[in-house]
């Protein structure tokens, strides 16, 4: 998977310092739909909300810092979009094969 250098993440420095951090979350954006590598890490799902509500706090950060846009408004629009996805209950959960060197 090649990306341009403007779309390349990297993990901050505070989190490589740490030997007890945790990835809990990979995603894409793959054939015109989202792709993602998860891993339950927490005991309480709660705890994956709260970081999904502050993931978005932290998006709508980088749509005004990015692209110029009102940060508030940006926050909310990516809280409807959840909103769409959670009201129609009908995303689907595919599972496929991770392991390094498989073919599906």
């Amino acid at each position: 998977m090649s990306q341009p250098e403007d779309f390349k993440l990297n993990t901050p420095d505070s989190v490589a310092a740490d030997p007890e951090a945790v990835e809990f979350t990979r995603m894409w954006w793959s054939k015109g739909e989202p792709v993602m590598s998860i891993k339950p890490a927490f005991k309480d799902p709660a705890e994956y909300g709260r970081m999904l509500a502050i993931a978005a706090r932290h998006m709508a950060h980088g749509y005004a810092v990015r692209h110029g846009q009102d940060e508030r408004e940006a926050y909310h629009r990516i809280l409807k979009g959840m909103s769409d996805i959670i009201k129609a209950d009908n995303a689907q959960t595919v599972v496929e094969d991770t392991k390094p060197g498989s073919v599906q």
